[in-house]
């Protein structure tokens, strides 16, 4: 199975493309929890347990568990071990390195973490991507116009006629087909996410910048002019509250933001 199919069954089996991104922090979680690393664990699997049937895929930022060393990298084995097989996962490790250097980032995160697929910066170029594409049935993401303010420090640089990032797109969507190769679009980019449908509108885009980062939904759903897509949450669903009835809270917030995607097509 492609990835792409995978992310289409799941989408038709749980009526969903959201994804809520396991953006784990100690600091952050409900204090009943505690602050040793290892309760990260416990609350990723109330999360997933609240959530896995509203949801097409979680995304797990691996920097959140880097931070604590060899403790850290188990707890994010043992995330990716505990989402369900049918559900799409991905690691958000944004990788992107000379092509000896990618090699190794695939086989961690294809290989040891079994991730269905992975952010990469393709500022390199292609020798530094070509390495994640080699496996057939996972899927790469490509940083293509992002959510944060730098991102007007050069991806809207004009050059040749045309904003970086479109030529980043255009020439990138060469390297692979629709099937293993996607883009990142960020929410709060929704005239560049309406042109960029024009160039790819049958690749898959991780939409990030929903909820805490202010993204409309409803400019979202109509910019991204029915094209695949995987709009990610995080934040704003597993922080829903504080209090010891938060995975309540978390499936409310969760049910909400896959109904407001439904509803806004």
């Amino acid at each position: 199975m492609t990835a792409l199919n995978k992310i289409k069954d799941i989408q038709k089996q749980n009526n969903s493309i959201l994804c809520v991104g396991l953006d784990s922090d100690l600091s952050k979680i409900p204090q009943h929890f505690g602050k040793d690393i290892n309760t990260l664990l416990d609350f990723n699997k109330k999360i997933i347990d609240s959530t896995k049937d509203l949801v097409c895929a979680y995304k797990i930022n691996f920097a959140f568990y880097e931070q604590y060393g060899v403790e850290g990298f188990r707890i994010l084995k043992d995330t990716f071990d505990y989402i369900p097989k049918n559900i799409f996962t991905i690691a958000d490790a944004k990788r992107g390195d000379i092509g000896n250097t990618s090699a190794a980032y695939a086989k961690s995160v294809f290989g040891y973490f079994n991730a269905d697929s992975i952010t990469v910066n393709p500022y390199m170029g292609h020798d530094s991507v070509a390495p994640f594409l080699e496996f057939n049935d996972k899927m790469v993401f490509l940083l293509a116009m992002t959510s944060n303010k730098g991102s007007n420090d050069f991806q809207k640089i004009v050059a040749d006629g045309k904003p970086f990032y479109q030529t980043v797109i255009e020439k990138s969507k060469q390297w692979s087909t629709k099937e293993q190769l996607g883009f990142v679009v960020g929410a709060t980019q929704t005239e560049e996410l309406r042109e960029i449908r024009k160039i790819i509108p049958g690749h898959c885009l991780l939409i990030p910048g929903i909820g805490s980062q202010g993204g409309s939904i409803p400019d979202t759903i109509s910019a991204n002019s029915g094209g695949p897509a995987i709009i990610n949450v995080s934040r704003d669903i597993i922080y829903a509250s504080q209090d010891k009835d938060f995975t309540d809270a978390v499936r409310k917030r969760a049910e909400y933001y896959r109904d407001s995607f439904n509803n806004a097509g």
